[in-house]
């Protein structure tokens, strides 16, 4: 058991820290972000889906993945890979998580990994749901923020930063489950503490599937002066786990929970580390400056075994990554033409070094012969950013953003290699992304917006280190939305619709060289709502379609498909009832639709439906105590979770836990 290794982190959290506390209010603005005054007003141009402390506390999660499935549109598809990155579906783009559709940020750290695993490639096992402030759901390429990954839209995360309190949560689950969670925050006069600790212990519900994974995060912010806020933070985390597989169809059919016995000892281990130094100076009552610089290192190795050819083969890949970043950022209010303008501008940049070893064909994790790869990737980015909100007029206030990109990399051979595909330096990128949007209130329970966006991509993985790739153009995406949010007494709805042209894909030709050829187009409809039918019963929902065509393609044949990956619809209805003081119960339903499996579009998915139930009890008085039982999957349907060329990833059954909360 790896626990023992932060109960002592955990019990320190909560005890009383007297020589910090106090009630005295902190006199330094409150913005550590950069674009957060944008962040904190209540609309935007475009859709975002805002998760708050409460909301994320109230769901009782171990993974912070777990919550995106509240957002419209979005699937998380869990993979059955303990220790690896789930699959996360948004807005027709079927491969954030697992690979470089969505772009993932928490306080200010890109997770986004340039040639871990798959281009993009972002874990969110190394939040602990505890310590978040807020979630923010940018859906599709809105924010000038943000540059690479983001086609599908933008995930950041924000932990708790100040505030004086004591948080727990731990829980026990059937299938050897324990997760223990508390964080706590101390303020003084010029100095605040916050601190988060997690411990997971997961025996799995397949055999073969045990994982452990602990987390440290920490913020210390000190008050040099009124105006000048200096902040150092870490992150720390450490995983391992065995890996199942995926199971052919027939093994599927036979024993979803069982492991396909051509499966090695698969498997995973991580080490992830951050460190950032922030210097926020407020420069007038309208100006701040945020100034910061951030250290991530990570080692990450995978053991995966997976038809070749029709034989089971187990691959090893290794990843040793550095990066280094830094930048700053004027954030203002002010007024233009006498109404309020809200802005921010920035200049921002990182290297990115991965070391990259790859075997084929381990033996049990043991290496046999040379290896595929054994190479060192860097990626440089140097981004310029601007982006404004104008409260013109209540029928006409626009937002305008542009972002700079430019990219440059090396590729330098480490050893001896099977591989002879080409390592080259990377020749430089550069692009100019254009935001614009309009929002209109005609009526005080009515708002009205619309706005159109610009996003690209760069060659993925090992093709930006190809000579052929010089020549390529980034993939570029441009996004339409209208949407609509209606508030009228206790009910609330959003509507949004949308369509994304992505062109100048990239691919190899017939010679195999890389030209820019592809174009694909997705569009749908999303729509969130709440409805407080009593004061102890309301329902929410969270639905969308997701309608995508490949309309120009190398292969002929494939045009006219669909994007694989992707549901058609997903759905997450929840009802809540409060029958008794104290008690709330909460039944969820999701589903899930079907999908296509292979880019032929000859095999489909046809999605699943699972029903989720959970109840909890709030103790009277003071501390805060909250005792609650989940049943995940309720009527223990067996399905797919996901479902691929290489087999089947089993969902979970049902499980049944028990937690409790407290605060104090």
């Amino acid at each position: 058991m790896l626990f023992p290794r932060l109960t002592p982190l955990a019990a320190a959290l909560l005890m009383p820290l007297p020589a910090l506390a106090t009630s005295e209010p902190v006199s330094l603005a409150s913005i550590t972000v950069k674009g957060q005054a944008m962040a904190d007003t209540t609309d935007q141009a475009y859709s975002v889906t805002h998760l708050h402390a409460d909301d994320i506390r109230g769901e009782h999660v171990d993974q912070v993945q777990s919550l995106l499935r509240k957002v419209p549109g979005m699937n998380v598809s869990t993979l059955g890979l303990p220790g690896v990155a789930d699959n996360i579906s948004l807005r027709g783009f079927g491969a954030g998580g697992h690979g470089g559709d969505i772009g993932f940020v928490v306080d200010g750290i890109p997770l986004n990994e340039a040639m871990s695993h798959a281009d993009g490639y972002g874990d969110l096992n190394v939040i602990i749901p505890l310590e978040l402030e807020r979630i923010d759901v940018l859906r599709g390429p809105v924010s000038a923020l943000y540059g690479n990954y983001n086609r599908a839209g933008t995930v950041t995360l924000q932990s708790r930063r100040g505030g004086n309190y004591r948080d727990l949560d731990i829980s026990a689950a059937e299938f050897g489950k324990l997760d223990l969670q508390a964080a706590g925050g101390v303020e003084a006069e010029r100095q605040r503490v916050n601190l988060a600790v997690q411990a997971v212990h997961d025996d799995g519900f397949r055999d073969q599937s045990q994982a452990d994974r602990q987390t440290l995060a920490g913020r210390w912010a000190l008050d040099v002066s009124p105006d000048l806020e200096v902040a150092l933070s870490t992150r720390l985390h450490h995983a391992e786990a065995d890996n199942p597989s995926y199971l052919p169809y027939a093994d599927y059919q036979r024993d979803p929970y069982g492991v396909y016995s051509e499966v090695q000892n698969d498997g995973s281990e991580k080490e992830f580390r951050t460190l950032r130094l922030d210097a926020n100076y407020q420069l007038s009552d309208e100006l701040r400056l945020l100034s910061f610089v951030y250290h991530t290192s990570q080692d990450f190795s995978r053991w995966f075994t997976r038809p070749v050819s029709g034989v089971w083969t187990q691959r090893e890949e290794t990843y040793d990554r550095d990066v280094l970043g830094g930048g700053f950022n004027l954030n203002g209010d002010s007024l233009l033409a006498g109404r309020a303008l809200t802005w921010v501008s920035g200049i921002e940049t990182y290297r990115e070094r991965t070391d990259y070893l790859k075997y084929e064909d381990t033996q049990y994790r043991q290496r046999v012969g040379l290896p595929e790869l054994d190479r060192r990737f860097s990626l440089s980015n140097l981004a310029a950013f601007g982006e404004m909100q104008w409260q013109l007029h209540p029928l006409f206030m626009p937002s305008l953003g542009l972002r700079w990109d430019r990219f440059t990399g090396d590729c330098d051979l480490q050893g001896a290699q099977t591989s002879t595909a080409d390592c080259e330096r990377m020749s430089a990128v550069s692009h100019t992304s254009p935001k614009l949007g309009i929002r209109s209130q005609p009526l005080d329970w009515l708002e009205l917006r619309g706005s159109w966006a610009e996003g690209f991509a760069i060659a993925p993985d090992t093709a930006k280190y190809e000579l052929g790739a010089g020549s390529v153009s980034p993939n570029v995406f441009r996004q339409i939305e209208l949407g609509m949010s209606l508030t009228w007494r206790d009910l609330g709805l959003d509507l949004a619709t949308y369509r994304i042209d992505s062109s100048d894909e990239i691919g190899r030709n017939p010679a195999g060289d890389y030209e820019n050829f592809g174009e694909t187009r997705r569009h749908g409809v999303e729509v969130a709502g709440y409805w407080y039918l009593t004061d102890s019963l309301d329902v929410s929902l969270a639905w969308a379609t997701a309608q995508s065509e490949i309309r120009k393609h190398r292969d002929a044949s494939l045009e006219g498909n669909r994007v694989t990956g992707v549901p058609s619809h997903t759905t997450t209805a929840q009802l809540n009832w409060r029958p008794l003081t104290h008690w709330e119960t909460s039944l969820t339903l999701r589903d899930i639709g079907d999908y296509a499996v292979n880019a032929s579009n000859q095999l489909v998915d046809g999605g699943y439906r699972v029903t989720d139930l959970s109840l909890a009890y709030q103790f009277p008085g003071t501390p805060d105590y909250r005792a609650y039982l989940a049943v995940e999957n309720l009527t223990d349907k067996v399905y797919a979770s996901t479902v691929s060329t290489i087999g089947y990833a089993t969902g979970a059954p049902r499980r049944v836990s028990l937690g409790l909360q407290a605060s104090f």
